[in-house]
């Protein structure tokens, strides 16, 4: 893996049932910092999220996608996790039968990386502490049964076991109190500042109040399937105070000149 690795995205465009989504989507994410992706409902953020990591309901219909110089678009799912991507869902999902200890091994195992028992329920019982998930969680199944803010810091837990090089965090602040937003993001500022796991974060999120605590390296405005503005940080502040309508309406005076 190289240490300047970087997803790319170049003129992407994606349909979902015969609808184009996205309309040519440009972006570059290195490992080691940390991208906001934001933008209004509809916009196509969570499309871009999905087709990332494989989704066979999304379908590329031109541009490309990769990873470490690796083509994203020619690998199943599962092969896109095994090159270090990572999906933190909006909606985690349950799974009835299947507890968190035999999850993590399970996933830890599949990339191969699995630890010693012993190992594996200290390192487990860390996390677990510093994200605040009562040790009973790793005999309780997977989401099942879980609270909004429960199953976010379920994610955070799967994202600090197995050390990605690119998370994409699809609005994992949403629904969450103060206390539980805190915690999640300062869970995904430890494995970043981890200097022998790199990895670089693609935060999908309406709101500001995650970066209060996980402050982006760059911000991306999504509009119709497209980004159409890129800046600092201080792009995220003038879209808390003055909402999207502005970068629209100029981006529409422009096209009209045009």
């Amino acid at each position: 893996m190289s240490e300047n690795a970087e997803l790319r995205v170049d003129g992407l465009h994606v349909a979902v049932e015969g609808k184009e989504i996205l309309h040519g989507v440009d972006l570059r994410v290195p490992v080691g910092e940390v991208h906001a992706l934001m933008g209004p409902n509809g916009s196509g953020k969570s499309t871009l999220a999905y087709t990332l990591m494989g989704h066979p309901k999304y379908t590329v219909t031109g541009g490309a996608a990769s990873f470490d110089g690796e083509d994203l678009l020619a690998l199943t799912p599962d092969k896109r996790a095994k090159l270090g991507i990572f999906l933190s869902f909006q909606y985690p999902t349950a799974i009835p039968g299947v507890t968190t200890v035999n999850f993590l091994r399970a996933s830890l195992r599949s990339l191969g990386r699995e630890l010693p028992a012993r190992e594996f329920i200290q390192r487990l019982g860390e996390e677990m502490e510093a994200l605040r998930i009562d040790p009973s969680f790793r005999s309780r199944y997977i989401n099942d049964g879980f609270s909004g803010g429960e199953k976010k810091r379920a994610e955070i837990l799967q994202l600090a076991m197995l050390e990605p090089r690119l998370a994409i965090l699809d609005e994992t602040d949403s629904g969450l109190d103060v206390d539980a937003l805190r915690t999640v993001a300062e869970g995904v500022g430890r494995v970043m500042q981890r200097k022998e796991r790199r990895m670089g974060v693609l935060l999908i999120t309406h709101y500001c109040r995650i970066l209060d605590y996980l402050t982006p390296d760059r911000v991306h405005i999504l509009h119709q399937g497209q980004v159409i503005l890129s800046g600092g940080p201080e792009l995220a502040q003038q879209v808390e105070r003055d909402g999207y309508d502005p970068f629209i309406g100029a981006l529409s005076a422009v096209a009209q000149a045009g």
